[in-house]
């Protein structure tokens, strides 16, 4: 006799089979899927693509901004502590060793301050799709490029006219800059992660970045930090860095040191540590942001 199958009928609670998954944080390198940046590449040229859109859309003066900023800002610098304080510049114009050492720290100051809130801007996009999220911090680094390339062709006109030559340390300016935006990168990277849970990163970041540049040398030169300080004083990687482009576009043989070492060992480490962190809480940001 066949059975009648009854759809009322349930199974009992016994023969019900139940998996149980536990989502556990990923331990170590293999965990950061870096090979990910390169599957959704062209998510992050569009990402890139729309933050220089959205920075220079409806300005009059457009990418010329990245210039004018850093000029007005030698100029007072140039007035302060040029012609009031009287600060040495190393045998060249005090305006172009300023305006040196701005290239890089403008760089990484539009790194930080645009990855460290870059989370909390693209909300809208975290909470509805899923792709790496490091691709947001990583495009807003990418797109701070763009203005360091235009302030460095202004500068390299600059160096014409005064008829200066830097010589073959010229051909190191991209080590340095990729130095740069792995500092940039690792700082923006642990400020937007923080940023998500906590609103007031947005607030201290502008305050944490004015403190930072006068702690480099950025208005001054290395020589007038007295030589008790100056082991404590190169823990800022952003000396060995500024050091560095003075000395690949100055030619400053002083100016490049030792200090590079510990800016270029400091910048790894922090890069490596930030990415860690920022695996390890990312899988949150789409529930708090």
């Amino acid at each position: 006799m066949n059975e009648v199958f009854d759809a009322t009928r349930r199974p009992r609670p016994e023969t019900v089979s139940r998996s149980i998954t536990k989502i556990k944080p990923q331990r170590g390198w293999t965990g950061l899927d870096l090979e990910a940046i390169w599957t959704y590449r062209e998510l992050l040229y569009f990402l890139v693509w729309r933050d220089l859109k959205v920075r220079y859309k409806q300005t009059v003066l457009g990418a010329s901004w990245a210039v004018i900023q850093p000029v007005f800002t030698v100029l007072i610098f140039s007035v302060v502590f040029g012609a009031f304080a009287k600060l040495p510049s190393d045998g060249v114009p005090y305006y172009l060793n300023t305006y040196c050492a701005l290239l890089p720290w403008s760089l990484f100051a539009g790194a930080v301050n645009r990855s460290g809130t870059s989370l909390v801007s693209s909300s809208n996009l975290i909470s509805k799709v899923y792709f790496p999220r490091l691709l947001v911090p990583l495009s807003a680094v990418m797109g701070a490029l763009v203005d360091f390339a235009i302030s460095l062709a202004v500068f390299l006109l600059m160096l014409a006219f005064h008829r200066i030559n830097p010589g073959w340390a010229l051909l190191t300016v991209p080590i340095w800059t990729l130095m740069v935006l792995m500092l940039g990168l690792a700082i923006g990277l642990a400020l937007s992660a923080l940023n998500v849970r906590y609103r007031d990163v947005s607030y201290l970041l502008n305050f944490l970045l004015q403190i930072w540049m006068y702690a480099s040398p950025v208005a001054y030169a290395v020589k007038i930090v007295p030589a008790k300080w100056l082991a404590l004083y190169q823990l800022n990687p952003m000396v060995g860095l500024i050091q560095g482009f003075r000395w690949a576009l100055l030619g400053n043989q002083s100016e490049v040191g030792m200090a590079w070492i510990s800016s270029a060992l400091i910048t790894l480490f922090l890069l490596a540590a930030a990415l860690i962190y920022f695996r390890r809480v990312e899988r949150y940001f789409a529930d708090i942001i």
